[in-house]
């Protein structure tokens, strides 16, 4: 009794802010409709507010427990900001009634009639809606394995799935502050740096509470980085690639480990030897991934997947930036919507990012190699013709081991990009869409360019 009238008597503000953030995230959570905008944004800045009190004046334990009190919230919360989980759950219950989720569209399936051993068939066709519908899967098979143990928790509703793919994405969550404090332990950071990411409510509320498993994706990729500068590079390109098999992302990383993996510092006979190691290493991650791949292997599944995900480049288009300016452009030369043509152009720009900074910026070290992710991602992210809110994740998590700031503020302005729905066809104003980029902009040029901020840190790596 006395331990607990001390945590009261010393920690009075910090619990203050706590309970006042879990009441918020109860309202979000239970009591919310993404097309109340002005709720959603009150609650969403206000959340913010009460997480950096939280943050700047709570020890490492006490946050530790409000990280995972927040998430448990949402435990038995239906999604209420994106219907994705919908089409999780389908391909979860299509893979362990025998079927690979890879070669039908759920339209299709439809048109074939109701499948004996499929559990609310019809409820998440009609929640998943008529473009999820229309398309062939692209999540890669380690995400599909998370639909699947989803699937497998008690219960036949789709509340239970929700339940059992929530409980995984926590354990990630949890999973990554266990490596991510490891790693600014090695990195001679502040841990307390980790909470950045996990409390910050963006991430709670995009891959906790609306079970986006970018969350699984950064948990592997945050333990592959740890394993790395640990000196197990062996292990940390086959947990690099679980990374990979949950969502293609970090493919977009594997040639900035050229520079960890080479040095012009090196005797010849080294520089052979660790030239070695780098093909190992690409080894290891292409021979996992293919391996994940493999039992739904085909063909079909080929044509069906590289299908899918052009989609992402030539058709889908949302909160976009230099693309709108672009289309906006075509728009005025041509009269026609030209994402065919930009949406080739733009990734082409993006691989050309990519290679400059693999082969010209020196990436032996981990803040450096982080450094050269945070830029490689955002000029990506800058580039798509599609940015879904939680598409910046990663980038949360990056900028805890780097001094910039931008990735935090656009975790706040991109609340912005549900604004589209408080119209009834979902459309989108972009003059909102402006002042999100131009804050996100300001702030990035600001501290790339105009700052030049260098990584935090200038710890060599030594292979071993």
């Amino acid at each position: 009794m006395q331990a607990l009238t001390n945590v009261f008597k010393y920690h009075k503000i910090p619990l203050l802010f706590i309970t006042l953030s879990s009441i918020f995230y109860l309202s979000f959570a239970y009591d919310l409709v993404r097309t109340d905008v002005t709720k959603l944004v009150l609650l969403y800045v206000a959340l913010f507010v009460f997480g950096f009190q939280i943050i700047k004046i709570s020890g490492f334990r006490l946050l530790a427990i409000s990280a995972i009190l927040f998430r448990v919230l949402f435990l038995f919360a239906i999604p209420n900001l994106s219907q994705d989980f919908y089409r999780f759950i389908w391909d979860g219950q299509m893979i362990m009634i025998g079927f690979n989720p890879y070669l039908s569209t759920p339209d299709f399936q439809m048109e074939m009639g109701l499948l004996s051993g499929f559990p609310n068939q019809v409820e998440l066709y009609n929640g998943m809606g008529a473009l999820s519908a229309s398309h062939y899967t692209n999540y890669p098979p380690l995400k599909q394995l998370c639909f699947v143990i989803g699937n497998l928790f008690p219960g036949h509703s789709i509340l239970s799935s929700v339940i059992g793919m929530r409980l995984l994405i926590i354990a990630a969550d949890i999973g990554t502050l266990y490596f991510g404090k490891k790693l600014l332990d090695r990195l001679k950071l502040p841990s307390k740096r980790i909470f950045w990411y996990i409390l910050n409510p963006f991430i709670i509320i995009e891959l906790t509470g609306n079970l986006h498993f970018e969350g699984v994706m950064i948990f592997f990729l945050v333990w592959s980085l740890y394993l790395l500068h640990a000196r197990k590079w062996k292990w940390a390109a086959v947990v690099l690639a679980c990374s990979i098999s949950v969502k293609l992302i970090p493919l977009m990383f594997l040639p900035l480990f050229f520079g960890w993996f080479t040095s012009t510092t090196l005797s010849e006979r080294k520089e052979k030897r660790n030239l070695f190691k780098l093909i190992l290493f690409y080894t290891f991650i292409v021979g996992t991934v293919l391996l994940f791949f493999l039992p739904f292997f085909s063909m079909e599944f080929v044509n069906n997947y590289a299908k899918t995900v052009g989609l992402w480049f030539g058709n889908f288009e949302f909160n976009a930036s230099i693309y709108y300016l672009a289309r906006a452009i075509g728009y005025a030369i041509t009269g026609y919507n030209e994402i065919a043509v930009i949406g080739k152009v733009l990734p082409a720009i993006t691989v050309l990012i990519i290679l400059g900074l693999a082969f010209f910026k020196r990436n032996n070290s981990l803040p450096n190699l982080i450094t050269s992710m945070v830029l490689v991602f955002s000029c990506y992210l800058f580039l798509s013709t599609t940015v879904h809110p939680w598409y910046i994740a990663p980038l949360v998590l990056f900028g805890v081991f780097t001094n910039y700031k931008f990735p935090l503020v656009w975790s706040l302005v991109v609340i912005l990009s549900y604004l589209a729905y408080s119209n009834t066809d979902n459309s989108e104003n972009l003059w909102i869409i402006a002042l999100e980029y131009g804050v996100v902009l300001s702030f990035f040029i600001w501290e790339v360019f105009i700052k030049k901020r260098l990584p935090v840190t200038q710890q060599s790596n030594v292979i071993i």
